[in-house]
């Protein structure tokens, strides 16, 4: 059984006896906000789909953000000195140090765009050649075929689920839909964030020019090599859908596209390669079919994306609605290719 919050945090005698409030809404780790003497820090339950050993890789990339004089959370060792505490059942735990900000669910417009293009530029600049071997990774979590065989097996295997019919046409589109995407150009890893949902991006407050102001990367237990294609795919499948994640059909907005390219472009400080940009104009196509396939998989599995019960009856029902929403935005993606083609400068 999970510990709770306060168990948890009596690992960290510093930080004991301070107030714990659920802070945020992300869909797989428990997140904490801890207010007592020692100031306001961040406690997190770590999913258990993530190995205690990402901690290592969260250390190195914040130490070479620090050192460029970017803003980051950092990890706050333990009583005993590591990273986090492991509690076995009670769950893998771990506090970061209180980034004042806010993040967004949904792209403001344009400005804040490329504020949040830029600083995603600016941190692959500074972890660029990093000299850290990665470990505790997630072997394959872009292996687009795995998820599209999963997607499949789940259809056969969940037959008596309440949604299976509806997963089952939507899967047969998405099958197909993969059939007819070109596949992306052969180009070196780099060490990426690899979670660039917006809310994952903080800015300095909520007004009209500190939401235009972006702080710095959170959530970082995916850090390390992956395609860039991957990386800013996954950005713009999110950035770019004015409906959110929980609405079933997208709302494509090729203005905020363009602005966090040309931020990108800014914070990185030189042209995008002919390859690089080829990458870039289907790894969102890639990036929006994959989610659409890992959340129709878990409708009917039902054991891996949170759930808002306020909205939704089921975890299914929610986790289909999304699958719908990035199927629809998928398809908008590719009617888009020739324009995005001309502002990424690709053929």
């Amino acid at each position: 059984m999970p510990a709770s919050p306060e168990a948890a945090l009596a690992h960290w005698p510093t930080l004991a006896g301070g107030s714990v409030a659920p802070l945020g809404a992300g869909l797989v780790n428990q997140t904490f906000l801890v207010t007592g003497a020692a100031g306001r820090h961040v406690l997190q339950r770590v999913s258990p789909v993530f190995s205690p050993a990402i901690h290592d890789n969260i250390l190195a990339v914040t130490e070479r953000l620090a050192q460029a004089g970017m803003i980051t959370p950092r990890l706050v060792p333990a009583g005993d000195g590591r990273p986090c505490a492991d509690l076995g059942e009670g769950g893998v735990w771990r506090v970061m140090t209180f980034v004042d900000g806010v993040s967004f669910d949904v792209v403001g417009g344009a400005a804040q765009a490329r504020a949040g293009g830029e600083l995603v530029a600016r941190f692959h600049r500074a972890v660029d050649g990093l000299a850290h071997t990665f470990v505790g990774m997630r072997v394959g979590a872009h292996d687009i075929p795995r998820h599209l065989r999963r997607l499949g097996d789940a259809v056969e295997a969940r037959r008596g689920h309440r949604l299976h019919g509806t997963v089952s046409a939507l899967a047969a589109e998405i099958a197909a839909g993969a059939a007819t995407v070109p596949a992306l150009p052969a180009l070196p890893d780099r060490v990426c964030h690899g979670d660039l949902k917006f809310n994952n991006l903080m800015f300095a407050g909520p007004g009209p020019a500190e939401r235009e102001r972006a702080l710095c990367l959170i959530d970082l237990d995916t850090v390390g090599p992956m395609a860039l294609a991957y990386e800013l795919g996954h950005a713009w499948r999110s950035w770019c859908n004015r409906a959110g994640e929980d609405a079933a059909e997208a709302r494509l907005d090729l203005e905020v596209f363009r602005a966090s390219l040309d931020g990108y472009r800014d914070g990185l400080g030189r042209p995008l390669g002919d390859d690089e940009a080829r990458a870039l104009l289907l790894g969102v196509e890639w990036m929006s079919l994959e989610l659409a396939a890992r959340f129709a998989t878990d409708a009917l599995e039902e054991a891996y994306f949170g759930w808002d019960s306020a909205r939704f009856p089921g975890r299914g029902e929610h986790n289909l609605v999304r699958a719908q929403g990035q199927w629809s935005l998928h398809r908008a993606f590719v009617a888009s290719r020739t324009v995005r083609a001309a502002l990424l400068g690709s053929s």
